[in-house]
Protein backbone atom coordinates (compact mmCIF):
# COMPACT_ATOMS: atom_id res chain seq x y z
CA UNK A 1 0.00 0.00 0.00
CA UNK A 2 1.30 3.30 -1.00
CA UNK A 3 2.03 5.79 1.72
CA UNK A 4 0.26 9.17 1.64
CA UNK A 5 -0.04 12.08 3.79
CA UNK A 6 -2.87 13.16 6.11
CA UNK A 7 -5.43 14.72 4.95
CA UNK A 8 -8.12 17.16 7.83
CA UNK A 9 -11.11 15.96 8.89
CA UNK A 10 -13.83 17.27 6.18
CA UNK A 11 -11.39 17.14 3.59
CA UNK A 12 -13.27 16.10 0.59
CA UNK A 13 -10.15 16.16 -2.11
CA UNK A 14 -11.81 12.53 -2.93
CA UNK A 15 -14.19 13.80 -5.15
CA UNK A 16 -11.60 14.24 -8.11
CA UNK A 17 -11.05 9.90 -8.51
CA UNK A 18 -13.15 8.85 -11.05
CA UNK A 19 -15.76 5.90 -9.79
CA UNK A 20 -16.22 3.14 -12.47
CA UNK A 21 -18.94 1.25 -10.85
CA UNK A 22 -21.44 2.17 -7.97
CA UNK A 23 -21.31 1.57 -4.63
CA UNK A 24 -21.84 -0.91 -2.95
CA UNK A 25 -24.08 -1.03 0.15
CA UNK A 26 -23.07 -0.86 3.65
CA UNK A 27 -25.41 -2.10 6.71
CA UNK A 28 -28.71 -1.54 7.37
CA UNK A 29 -27.68 0.23 10.38
CA UNK A 30 -24.46 2.46 9.06
CA UNK A 31 -23.89 5.62 6.58
CA UNK A 32 -23.90 5.13 3.14
CA UNK A 33 -20.65 4.68 1.51
CA UNK A 34 -18.69 8.08 0.47
CA UNK A 35 -15.86 8.98 -0.14
CA UNK A 36 -16.22 12.02 1.71
CA UNK A 37 -14.92 12.12 5.51
CA UNK A 38 -17.67 14.84 6.11
CA UNK A 39 -20.42 12.14 5.54
CA UNK A 40 -19.22 10.29 9.00
CA UNK A 41 -19.59 11.66 12.23
CA UNK A 42 -16.95 11.37 14.66
CA UNK A 43 -17.90 7.67 16.12
CA UNK A 44 -18.27 7.67 19.91
CA UNK A 45 -18.20 3.88 20.37
CA UNK A 46 -21.83 3.48 20.84
CA UNK A 47 -22.98 3.22 17.43
CA UNK A 48 -23.77 -0.28 16.18
CA UNK A 49 -20.62 -0.61 13.70
CA UNK A 50 -18.23 0.42 16.87
CA UNK A 51 -20.00 -1.00 19.48
CA UNK A 52 -17.08 -3.58 19.90
CA UNK A 53 -14.25 -1.34 18.73
CA UNK A 54 -11.74 -0.17 21.65
CA UNK A 55 -11.87 3.33 19.92
CA UNK A 56 -8.95 5.02 22.48
CA UNK A 57 -6.66 2.64 21.01
CA UNK A 58 -7.03 3.38 17.36
CA UNK A 59 -4.86 6.55 18.23
CA UNK A 60 -6.88 9.06 16.50
CA UNK A 61 -7.49 6.94 13.13
CA UNK A 62 -11.48 7.10 13.92
CA UNK A 63 -11.26 11.27 14.45
CA UNK A 64 -8.56 12.60 12.25
CA UNK A 65 -5.85 13.56 14.69
CA UNK A 66 -3.93 10.78 13.57
CA UNK A 67 -1.30 12.82 10.98
CA UNK A 68 0.70 10.97 8.59
CA UNK A 69 4.15 11.19 10.19
CA UNK A 70 7.49 9.25 10.65
CA UNK A 71 9.11 6.62 8.54
CA UNK A 72 5.54 5.35 7.54
CA UNK A 73 5.50 2.34 5.29
CA UNK A 74 7.96 0.02 3.46
CA UNK A 75 6.09 -1.37 0.82
CA UNK A 76 7.72 -4.30 -1.76
CA UNK A 77 6.18 -5.98 -4.31
CA UNK A 78 7.63 -8.96 -6.07
CA UNK A 79 5.93 -9.88 -9.30
CA UNK A 80 6.31 -12.38 -11.94
CA UNK A 81 7.07 -11.67 -15.44
CA UNK A 82 4.24 -10.08 -17.48
CA UNK A 83 2.68 -7.94 -14.01
CA UNK A 84 1.94 -4.48 -14.09
CA UNK A 85 3.57 -2.60 -10.74
CA UNK A 86 2.73 1.57 -10.38
CA UNK A 87 2.23 4.21 -8.38
CA UNK A 88 -0.52 6.35 -9.59
CA UNK A 89 -2.38 9.15 -8.67
CA UNK A 90 -5.36 9.97 -7.31
CA UNK A 91 -6.81 10.91 -10.69
CA UNK A 92 -6.44 7.18 -12.07
CA UNK A 93 -9.79 6.24 -12.93
CA UNK A 94 -8.65 2.62 -11.82
CA UNK A 95 -9.32 3.64 -8.36
CA UNK A 96 -12.46 3.51 -6.05
CA UNK A 97 -14.16 1.10 -8.91
CA UNK A 98 -14.28 -1.85 -6.25
CA UNK A 99 -16.40 -0.29 -3.77
CA UNK A 100 -16.87 3.02 -1.34
CA UNK A 101 -15.58 3.69 1.90
CA UNK A 102 -18.16 2.86 4.77
CA UNK A 103 -16.84 4.04 7.78
CA UNK A 104 -14.96 7.55 8.46
CA UNK A 105 -11.46 5.52 9.03
CA UNK A 106 -11.76 4.29 5.38
CA UNK A 107 -13.00 7.70 4.32
CA UNK A 108 -9.80 9.49 6.02
CA UNK A 109 -7.74 6.92 4.87
CA UNK A 110 -8.73 7.52 1.17
CA UNK A 111 -9.07 11.21 1.41
CA UNK A 112 -5.07 11.26 2.83
CA UNK A 113 -3.11 9.00 0.49
CA UNK A 114 -0.92 10.93 -2.27
CA UNK A 115 -0.45 7.64 -4.75
CA UNK A 116 -1.60 4.09 -5.08
CA UNK A 117 0.30 1.06 -5.55
CA UNK A 118 -1.83 -0.71 -8.90
CA UNK A 119 -0.62 -4.10 -9.35
CA UNK A 120 -2.59 -6.07 -13.16
CA UNK A 121 -2.72 -8.88 -13.88
CA UNK A 122 -3.53 -9.08 -18.06
CA UNK A 123 -5.93 -10.50 -19.47
CA UNK A 124 -5.71 -14.82 -20.22
CA UNK A 125 -2.34 -14.57 -17.96
CA UNK A 126 -2.02 -17.43 -15.84
CA UNK A 127 0.73 -16.89 -13.38
CA UNK A 128 2.42 -19.95 -11.70
CA UNK A 129 4.27 -17.92 -8.62
CA UNK A 130 3.04 -15.80 -6.29
CA UNK A 131 2.31 -11.96 -6.43
CA UNK A 132 3.98 -10.85 -2.94
CA UNK A 133 3.66 -7.51 -1.67
CA UNK A 134 5.82 -6.98 1.64
CA UNK A 135 4.43 -3.84 3.47
CA UNK A 136 6.83 -3.07 6.79
CA UNK A 137 5.75 -0.06 9.40
CA UNK A 138 8.51 1.43 9.99
CA UNK A 139 6.99 3.41 12.69
CA UNK A 140 4.35 6.89 12.66
CA UNK A 141 1.28 7.03 10.93
CA UNK A 142 0.73 6.11 7.24
CA UNK A 143 -2.34 6.39 4.98
CA UNK A 144 -2.73 3.91 1.89
CA UNK A 145 -4.84 2.55 -1.02
CA UNK A 146 -3.72 -0.50 -3.10
CA UNK A 147 -5.76 -2.06 -6.27
CA UNK A 148 -5.05 -5.28 -7.23
CA UNK A 149 -6.50 -6.27 -10.80
CA UNK A 150 -7.00 -9.50 -12.94
CA UNK A 151 -8.11 -9.00 -16.81
CA UNK A 152 -10.51 -11.41 -18.36
CA UNK A 153 -9.81 -15.20 -17.46
CA UNK A 154 -6.32 -14.10 -15.80
CA UNK A 155 -5.07 -16.26 -12.66
CA UNK A 156 -2.78 -15.23 -10.00
CA UNK A 157 -2.31 -15.73 -6.26
CA UNK A 158 -1.31 -12.89 -4.20
CA UNK A 159 0.18 -12.64 -0.87
CA UNK A 160 0.06 -9.42 1.16
CA UNK A 161 2.29 -9.39 4.45
CA UNK A 162 2.46 -6.75 7.30
CA UNK A 163 4.56 -6.30 9.57
CA UNK A 164 7.23 -3.59 11.42
CA UNK A 165 5.03 -1.17 13.71
CA UNK A 166 2.55 1.24 12.52
CA UNK A 167 -0.24 3.17 13.48
CA UNK A 168 -2.63 2.64 9.93
CA UNK A 169 -5.33 2.88 7.96
CA UNK A 170 -6.10 1.51 4.25
CA UNK A 171 -8.17 0.46 1.73
CA UNK A 172 -7.48 -2.48 -0.41
CA UNK A 173 -9.60 -2.96 -3.96
CA UNK A 174 -9.37 -6.23 -5.91
CA UNK A 175 -10.91 -6.33 -8.60
CA UNK A 176 -11.16 -9.31 -11.10
CA UNK A 177 -12.58 -9.28 -14.80
CA UNK A 178 -14.54 -11.95 -16.90
CA UNK A 179 -13.82 -15.46 -15.64
CA UNK A 180 -10.53 -14.48 -13.64
CA UNK A 181 -9.67 -16.54 -10.53
CA UNK A 182 -7.87 -14.38 -7.80
CA UNK A 183 -6.85 -15.68 -4.20
CA UNK A 184 -5.58 -13.37 -1.84
CA UNK A 185 -3.74 -14.37 1.33
CA UNK A 186 -3.38 -11.06 3.87
CA UNK A 187 -1.22 -12.18 6.64
CA UNK A 188 -1.20 -9.37 10.04
CA UNK A 189 1.88 -10.29 11.70
CA UNK A 190 2.59 -6.38 13.30
CA UNK A 191 4.69 -6.08 16.23
CA UNK A 192 2.68 -5.59 19.70
CA UNK A 193 2.11 -1.99 19.40
CA UNK A 194 0.74 -1.70 15.62
CA UNK A 195 -2.57 -0.37 14.76
CA UNK A 196 -4.17 -1.36 12.00
CA UNK A 197 -7.58 -0.41 10.14
CA UNK A 198 -8.59 -1.58 7.03
CA UNK A 199 -11.62 -1.87 4.29
CA UNK A 200 -11.43 -4.93 1.54
CA UNK A 201 -13.36 -4.67 -1.50
CA UNK A 202 -13.92 -6.90 -3.73
CA UNK A 203 -15.61 -6.68 -7.32
CA UNK A 204 -16.48 -9.95 -8.81
CA UNK A 205 -17.03 -10.21 -12.33
CA UNK A 206 -19.44 -12.96 -14.07
CA UNK A 207 -17.89 -16.30 -13.75
CA UNK A 208 -15.15 -15.26 -12.06
CA UNK A 209 -13.74 -16.80 -8.35
CA UNK A 210 -12.25 -14.54 -5.64
CA UNK A 211 -10.69 -16.73 -2.67
CA UNK A 212 -9.92 -14.34 0.70
CA UNK A 213 -7.39 -15.58 3.19
CA UNK A 214 -7.14 -13.06 6.05
CA UNK A 215 -4.82 -14.34 8.98
CA UNK A 216 -4.21 -11.84 12.21
CA UNK A 217 -1.44 -12.73 14.71
CA UNK A 218 0.05 -9.37 15.41
CA UNK A 219 -0.99 -6.39 16.77
CA UNK A 220 -2.57 -4.20 19.74
CA UNK A 221 -5.73 -3.38 17.45
CA UNK A 222 -6.69 -5.02 14.07
CA UNK A 223 -9.94 -4.31 12.93
CA UNK A 224 -10.26 -5.49 9.08
CA UNK A 225 -13.45 -5.04 6.78
CA UNK A 226 -13.37 -7.61 4.14
CA UNK A 227 -16.53 -6.64 1.47
CA UNK A 228 -17.74 -8.70 -1.63
CA UNK A 229 -19.93 -7.30 -4.49
CA UNK A 230 -20.54 -8.91 -8.16
CA UNK A 231 -20.19 -7.58 -11.83
CA UNK A 232 -21.71 -10.23 -13.23
CA UNK A 233 -23.76 -13.59 -12.76
CA UNK A 234 -22.01 -16.74 -12.08
CA UNK A 235 -19.08 -15.39 -9.61
CA UNK A 236 -17.70 -17.21 -6.56
CA UNK A 237 -16.74 -15.89 -3.42
CA UNK A 238 -14.69 -17.55 -0.57
CA UNK A 239 -13.88 -15.93 2.06
CA UNK A 240 -11.66 -17.71 5.10
CA UNK A 241 -10.17 -16.70 8.10
CA UNK A 242 -8.02 -17.42 11.30
CA UNK A 243 -7.13 -15.35 14.02
CA UNK A 244 -4.81 -15.84 17.25
CA UNK A 245 -5.99 -13.72 19.79
CA UNK A 246 -3.13 -12.74 22.65
CA UNK A 247 -3.48 -11.11 26.11
CA UNK A 248 -4.28 -7.85 25.91
CA UNK A 249 -5.21 -7.84 22.11
CA UNK A 250 -8.29 -6.93 19.97
CA UNK A 251 -8.94 -8.33 17.04
CA UNK A 252 -11.86 -7.56 14.65
CA UNK A 253 -12.94 -9.14 11.58
CA UNK A 254 -16.12 -7.56 9.48
CA UNK A 255 -17.62 -9.28 6.79
CA UNK A 256 -20.09 -7.78 4.26
CA UNK A 257 -20.77 -10.39 1.02
CA UNK A 258 -23.38 -8.37 -0.70
CA UNK A 259 -25.60 -10.85 -3.05
CA UNK A 260 -26.42 -7.94 -5.47
CA UNK A 261 -26.16 -10.02 -9.19
CA UNK A 262 -28.64 -13.38 -9.13
CA UNK A 263 -26.92 -16.96 -9.53
CA UNK A 264 -24.15 -16.04 -7.46
CA UNK A 265 -22.24 -17.98 -4.59
CA UNK A 266 -20.55 -17.60 -1.31
CA UNK A 267 -18.75 -19.12 1.48
CA UNK A 268 -17.56 -17.67 4.26
CA UNK A 269 -15.63 -19.60 7.16
CA UNK A 270 -13.37 -17.65 10.25
CA UNK A 271 -11.97 -19.35 13.12
CA UNK A 272 -10.17 -18.04 16.18
CA UNK A 273 -8.44 -19.04 19.28
CA UNK A 274 -7.83 -16.70 22.05
CA UNK A 275 -5.97 -17.05 25.65
CA UNK A 276 -4.46 -14.51 28.23
CA UNK A 277 -6.01 -11.68 30.28
CA UNK A 278 -7.85 -9.56 28.10
CA UNK A 279 -7.76 -11.21 24.44
CA UNK A 280 -10.83 -10.00 22.36
CA UNK A 281 -11.50 -11.11 19.48
CA UNK A 282 -14.65 -9.94 17.31
CA UNK A 283 -16.13 -11.58 14.44
CA UNK A 284 -19.37 -9.77 12.54
CA UNK A 285 -20.80 -11.61 9.20
CA UNK A 286 -22.91 -9.80 7.26
CA UNK A 287 -24.93 -11.50 4.23
CA UNK A 288 -27.20 -9.74 2.06
CA UNK A 289 -29.13 -11.07 -0.76
CA UNK A 290 -31.04 -8.54 -2.51
CA UNK A 291 -34.20 -8.68 -4.37
CA UNK A 292 -32.84 -9.56 -7.58
CA UNK A 293 -30.03 -11.64 -6.42
CA UNK A 294 -32.31 -14.91 -7.38
CA UNK A 295 -30.36 -18.68 -7.40
CA UNK A 296 -28.03 -17.56 -4.62
CA UNK A 297 -26.38 -19.86 -2.68
CA UNK A 298 -24.53 -18.53 0.54
CA UNK A 299 -23.56 -20.27 4.18
CA UNK A 300 -21.23 -18.59 6.65
CA UNK A 301 -19.62 -19.60 9.48
CA UNK A 302 -17.38 -18.35 12.42
CA UNK A 303 -15.83 -21.09 15.25
CA UNK A 304 -14.07 -19.81 18.53
CA UNK A 305 -11.50 -21.37 20.37
CA UNK A 306 -11.67 -20.00 23.76
CA UNK A 307 -7.74 -21.43 25.71
CA UNK A 308 -7.89 -19.94 28.82
CA UNK A 309 -9.79 -17.85 31.23
CA UNK A 310 -9.57 -13.91 31.08
CA UNK A 311 -10.35 -13.51 27.17
CA UNK A 312 -13.30 -12.73 25.30
CA UNK A 313 -15.11 -13.50 22.15
CA UNK A 314 -18.27 -11.18 20.29
CA UNK A 315 -19.23 -13.07 17.46
CA UNK A 316 -22.51 -11.38 15.28
CA UNK A 317 -23.89 -13.45 12.06
CA UNK A 318 -26.11 -11.92 10.24
CA UNK A 319 -28.14 -12.52 7.27
CA UNK A 320 -30.69 -10.98 5.31
CA UNK A 321 -32.82 -11.96 2.53
CA UNK A 322 -34.61 -10.12 0.09
CA UNK A 323 -36.10 -12.96 -2.52
CA UNK A 324 -37.12 -16.35 -1.87
CA UNK A 325 -35.99 -17.63 -4.91
CA UNK A 326 -32.31 -18.89 -3.80
CA UNK A 327 -30.49 -22.02 -3.76
CA UNK A 328 -29.60 -21.68 -0.04
CA UNK A 329 -28.41 -19.49 2.35
CA UNK A 330 -27.36 -20.16 5.91
CA UNK A 331 -24.89 -19.34 9.30
CA UNK A 332 -24.09 -20.90 11.93
CA UNK A 333 -21.36 -19.14 14.95
CA UNK A 334 -20.12 -21.36 18.34
CA UNK A 335 -17.89 -20.35 21.05
CA UNK A 336 -16.50 -23.10 23.10
CA UNK A 337 -13.45 -23.74 25.69
CA UNK A 338 -10.90 -26.03 24.92
CA UNK A 339 -12.11 -29.57 24.70
CA UNK A 340 -11.23 -31.95 27.78
CA UNK A 341 -12.65 -34.92 26.44
CA UNK A 342 -10.31 -34.67 23.22
CA UNK A 343 -7.45 -33.86 25.06
CA UNK A 344 -8.02 -36.52 28.04
CA UNK A 345 -8.55 -38.99 24.93
CA UNK A 346 -5.68 -38.46 23.01
CA UNK A 347 -3.26 -38.18 26.97
CA UNK A 348 -5.15 -41.71 27.43
CA UNK A 349 -2.97 -43.26 24.20
CA UNK A 350 0.30 -41.68 26.17
CA UNK A 351 0.60 -38.32 24.35
CA UNK A 352 1.73 -36.01 26.86
CA UNK A 353 -1.03 -32.89 27.73
CA UNK A 354 1.20 -30.10 26.23
CA UNK A 355 1.60 -32.40 22.81
CA UNK A 356 -2.07 -33.17 22.75
CA UNK A 357 -2.82 -29.72 23.48
CA UNK A 358 -0.72 -28.34 20.33
CA UNK A 359 -2.18 -31.59 18.21
CA UNK A 360 -5.94 -30.59 19.22
CA UNK A 361 -5.78 -26.20 18.14
CA UNK A 362 -3.30 -27.45 14.79
CA UNK A 363 -6.42 -30.00 14.05
CA UNK A 364 -8.64 -26.51 14.48
CA UNK A 365 -7.05 -24.47 12.13
CA UNK A 366 -6.17 -27.37 10.03
CA UNK A 367 -8.31 -26.92 7.46
CA UNK A 368 -8.25 -23.31 6.85
CA UNK A 369 -4.27 -23.29 6.69
CA UNK A 370 -4.75 -25.87 3.56
CA UNK A 371 -7.22 -22.79 1.85
CA UNK A 372 -3.42 -20.61 1.55
CA UNK A 373 -2.09 -22.92 -1.34
CA UNK A 374 1.39 -21.29 -0.80
CA UNK A 375 3.52 -23.48 1.00
CA UNK A 376 5.97 -21.12 2.40
CA UNK A 377 3.63 -19.35 4.15
CA UNK A 378 0.99 -22.50 5.51
CA UNK A 379 4.61 -23.57 6.96
CA UNK A 380 5.07 -20.16 8.93
CA UNK A 381 1.61 -20.02 10.04
CA UNK A 382 1.54 -23.08 11.44
CA UNK A 383 5.31 -22.24 12.92
CA UNK A 384 3.67 -19.12 14.67
CA UNK A 385 0.71 -21.45 15.99
CA UNK A 386 3.20 -23.48 17.41
CA UNK A 387 5.26 -20.31 18.58
CA UNK A 388 1.71 -18.81 20.28
CA UNK A 389 0.74 -22.30 22.06
CA UNK A 390 4.22 -22.44 23.43
CA UNK A 391 4.18 -19.04 24.89
CA UNK A 392 0.31 -19.47 26.55
CA UNK A 393 2.23 -22.56 28.58
CA UNK A 394 5.81 -20.58 29.74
Amino acid sequence: MAEAQNTPVGSTTAGAIAVAAESTVATRMSAPPSFDVADFPVPHGREEEWRFTPLERLRGLHDGTAVASGDGLKVAVEAPEGVTVELVGRDDARLGRAGAPVDRVAAQAYSAFEQAGVVTVPKETVLTEPIRISVHGQGGVSYGHQVIELGAFAEAVVVIDHTGDIVTAANVEYVLGDGAKLTVVSVQDWDDKAVHVAQHNALVGRDASFKSVVVTFGGDVVRLHPRVAYAGTGGEAELYGLYFTDAGQHQEHRLLVDHNTPHCKSNVAYKGALQGDDAHAVWIGDVLIEAKAEGTDTYEMNRNLVLTDGARVDSVPNLEIETGEIVGAGHASATGRFDDEQLFYLMARGIPQHEARRLVVRGFFAELVQQIGVADIEERLLAKIEEELEASVA
